[in-house]
């Protein structure tokens, strides 16, 4: 058993995995999976939900820190390409909404209640409090978002890899929906340079096609971040 970010209970079994978690968190990560295995994408496969428990198949392969060194450049480019692969989606055909109007209520929303993890922040804003990165987040938002189909969470972590460096599953979805494509590469690189350093985080970028306007714009998903 292990425990995520989140709080959630995951119980690894034969060929499925067993997540705890509230009724709401679970039912949203279900439909997410059930949406995204239908439009071709790999990811687990709901096998089960009630009110206590998100029963679905495992995934076969391992994150890409775990890989063979000779094995990540190809896993950097593919994960771009699954990046791209998910953002290139209709948006029309997404039923979820991840607009900044739904997240930064959402991030006042969790700041009201105290829940924010101030505890291992973004580098540049370390030491500072609730309020002043709410401060930060209005002075920062965008006035356009470039709307894509997000996965909203896509850290190492959370996307696996056979050996040969290919994608094989996208994980914890409960934050995917339609949002500005730079959610996805601000969390998907800080986890790369976090994990491997500036040098791969930037062939993600590059591999990916990120633009100058993108490169102005991942600092407030960053800031964004640190809410959730």
């Amino acid at each position: 058993m292990t425990t995520g970010k989140s709080g959630a209970r995951v119980w690894r079994g034969r060929g499925v995995h067993r997540k705890q978690d509230s009724p709401e968190r679970l039912a949203a990560e279900a439909a997410r999976l059930t949406w995204l295995s239908a439009q071709g994408l790999p990811c687990p496969r709901v096998v089960s939900l009630s009110d206590d428990a998100l029963v679905t198949t495992t995934v076969p392969g391992r994150p890409l820190t775990a890989l063979p060194p000779a094995a990540q450049p190809r896993a950097i480019t593919a994960l771009a390409e699954v990046l791209r692969a998910l953002h290139s989606l209709p948006v029309a055909s997404c039923p979820f909404d991840a607009r900044l109007r739904t997240t930064t209520a959402a991030a006042r929303s969790r700041a009201a209640l105290g829940l924010v993890d101030l505890t291992a922040p973004d580098g540049a804003r370390r030491g500072w409090s609730v309020p002043l990165l709410l401060a930060e987040l209005a002075a920062t938002l965008p006035t356009q978002e470039e709307l894509v189909v997000c996965h909203g969470d896509p850290g190492l972590p959370n996307v696996l890899f056979d050996d040969d460096g290919e994608v094989t599953g996208l994980l914890d979805v409960e934050r995917l929906g339609v949002a500005d494509r730079c959610r996805d590469l601000a969390i998907a690189a800080r986890s790369t340079r976090d994990r491997l350093g500036g040098t791969r985080a930037e062939q993600l970028l590059e591999h990916y096609g990120a633009s100058d306007r993108d490169a102005l714009v991942l600092p407030f998903y960053r800031l964004l971040d640190e809410f959730f």
